[in-house]
């Protein structure tokens, strides 16, 4: 009598008859996973000495397939590359794979090619190499200004910006952005995007330095073929839209870019060529530092829904701007994983990583493959953050819009330091379209303190608050 085989997959028992040899065979072919991880799909730095980490930088899901590359630090490495996924749940590295850092991928429908890394993949699966980039740490590529048809930017992590020809691979260095924009320090770019002709770049510089006050090497900037100009001079990790032109022009090309400061991540959308700023709370400290944030990204993970991952929370992001604001910005749950980029492929949701670096043993990261509902069952939302800490604030002037809503408990704390009782209004936009109403007024005595619990239940969409005389003051939201 012959055993039935039964396969547990997806949460669904499936139970067949099959002859013996093939149930062998067929045990023996099923790849091993563990919720959702597959241990044979893993970058490893091979060998031992190996004095970096190991993390998987980006992946474009792109001829029948899904394209990995992998990232050591500052190239010192061997062994990884460029790898191909395919449907079996099977990984090879790709003869053409280069050892170095990498994390940018664009898809550029002009010439129906994928870009990752210094590689261009055509329709077929056919990898070419672009030999002048493969020394360069390369963080982000990005449509070309004059020559979108054909050619693209790339952009190192050490500022320098290059342009490509995706036909001929010809590429040509137009910029030195650190030296341009003044940048201390170690200069970490990572995120660069084209829309509302413009280039928009993001370096994440942030060390003690900055959180003292004593620097400030962060910076987001715009270029217009011609002129750079500082936009803000603080440390910005991603910069992204909608990747097909020909549907964001419908709507406007819409960029995020995101950040942080000692108080607060930072969100500025550009829509209609006006910048607009926003705050959110950052869900662990963990993130502040120039390394630690790799590479926090923005992605369109379905069709026309985006999800955001900034300082620690997931969110879903609005991909479209309606009367120049953005309202629907929803946390999905908080989470300590480093998520150098993530896709949709094959029904799945795949979540890059970098896990494990020398300090542990051999360096190594993986991937994850589930659905992207089971994000709602990482940690509940949490976090905090505010518009000021001992921030100028002058009389009357609304601070930036802090977002609100997705949170269970919420305190405010405030503290001033002027020798005069200060009122604090807290105003609330529970529409998300920018229109305020007064929501309470606290009365903080001369230097001191006082704190606002707000009721079970309530929530507005962002919050911001003014105050009654100039002072330094320090106002912190806690969500738990």
């Amino acid at each position: 009598m012959l055993c039935a085989l039964c396969l547990l997959v997806g949460g669904i028992l499936f139970v067949v008859n099959p002859a013996p040899a093939d149930v062998a065979e067929e045990v023996h072919n099923l790849p091993v996973q563990v919720q959702g991880v597959f241990p044979k799909i893993t970058v490893f730095a091979p060998g031992a000495g190996s004095r970096s980490e190991t993390g998987v930088g980006a992946l474009i899901p792109w001829a029948d397939r899904l394209w990995a590359v992998g990232y050591v630090a500052h190239i010192h490495g061997e062994g990884i590359g460029l790898y191909e996924i395919c449907d079996d749940m099977t990984m090879r590295l790709h003869p053409q794979s280069v050892t170095g850092t990498f994390a940018n991928r664009l898809i550029h429908w002009e010439t129906t090619q994928a870009i990752i890394g210094p590689h261009v993949i055509d329709a077929e699966g056919t990898v070419r190499t672009i030999e002048a980039l493969k020394g360069h740490r390369l963080t982000a590529t990005a449509r070309h200004l004059k020559h979108p048809k054909t050619m693209v930017y790339f952009l190192t992590m050490e500022g320098l910006l290059f342009e490509t020809d995706l036909v001929s691979l010809e590429t040509t260095q137009v910029a030195d952005v650190t030296q341009t924009l003044g940048i201390e320090g170690q200069p970490h770019f990572k995120g660069c995007h084209t829309a509302q002709d413009r280039v928009v770049v993001a370096n994440n510089t942030y060390e003690e330095e900055e959180f003292l006050g004593e620097r400030t090497s962060g910076c987001l900037a715009e270029w217009d073929g011609d002129t750079w100009t500082v936009l803000e001079r603080n440390p910005f990790v991603e910069v992204s839209g909608k990747q097909n032109p020909s549907a964001g022009s419908r709507y406007g090309n819409t960029l995020y870019a995101t950040g942080w400061n000692k108080s607060s991540a930072i969100l500025r959308v550009l829509h209609d060529g006006k910048w607009t700023r926003y705050l959110l709370p950052k869900s662990s400290q963990a993130f502040d530092h120039t390394w630690n944030t790799e590479w926090m990204r923005i992605r369109e993970a379905q069709t026309e829904r985006y999800l955001m991952d900034l300082h620690g929370l997931f969110y879903e992001l609005p991909p479209l701007v309606y009367g120049g604001r953005v309202w629907g910005i929803r946390p999905i749950c908080a989470h300590l994983r480093i998520v150098p980029d993530f896709c949709h492929w094959r029904g799945l949701f795949v979540l890059a990583s970098d896990q494990t670096d020398n300090a542990v043993g051999q360096p190594q990261s993986g991937l994850w493959f589930g659905n992207i509902d089971d994000l709602w069952s990482m940690g509940k939302p949490a976090g905090w953050g505010g518009p000021w800490w001992g921030t100028e604030v002058q009389a009357d002037t609304p601070s930036d819009p802090y977002l609100m809503t997705g949170f269970d408990k919420k305190v405010l704390h405030i503290v001033h330091k002027a020798d005069e009782p200060v009122t604090f209004t807290v105003e609330v936009d529970f529409l998300g379209d920018s229109t305020w109403v007064v929501y309470a007024d606290e009365v903080v005595p001369a230097g001191g303190y006082a704190h606002y619990e707000f009721p079970d239940g309530f929530s507005a969409h962002w919050v911001r608050l003014r105050c009654n005389k100039p002072c330094v003051a320090t106002a912190h939201f806690v969500y738990t």
